[in-house]
């Protein structure tokens, strides 16, 4: 319950995200998201909360294919200090988001995709 109600104070309390009047917050249907302590606090910060339907491992695709590739990918079992593993991490999704194409994005990168799609819009 803790990483979960922690997640949304980090969130609510970083600078460096701004979050719109329509920011949702979507998880599955864990017992911490469902919680009424989870779930006041999600409507103290004017967030809307959406979640998957039981049983419905599409919603996680996204997710799962993106640490599949990082755990093959991504040089981390040489690091031996938290600084380290954290640089590495930081690397691998720049690397993700900027170089590595992707085929279900149309032979594009994440961030060439969302800027073909915003010109589209």
């Amino acid at each position: 319950m803790d990483l979960a109600t922690d997640t949304l104070r980090k969130l609510k309390s970083n600078r460096r995200v701004k979050l719109t009047k329509d920011a949702f917050i979507h998880s599955d249907q864990g017992s911490h998201y469902t919680s009424p302590i989870f779930q006041e606090m999600v409507k103290k910060y004017k967030l809307g909360q959406s979640m998957s339907r039981r049983g419905n491992c599409w919603d996680n695709a996204p997710q799962e294919s993106f640490f599949g590739h990082f755990k093959d990918e991504a040089y981390i079992k040489p690091c031996e200090t938290l600084n380290e593993l954290k640089k590495e991490i930081r690397e691998y999704m720049t690397y993700y988001n900027n170089y590595r194409y992707q085929w279900n994005l149309k032979r594009m990168t994440p961030v060439q995709y969302r800027n073909h799609l915003l010109q589209v819009a």
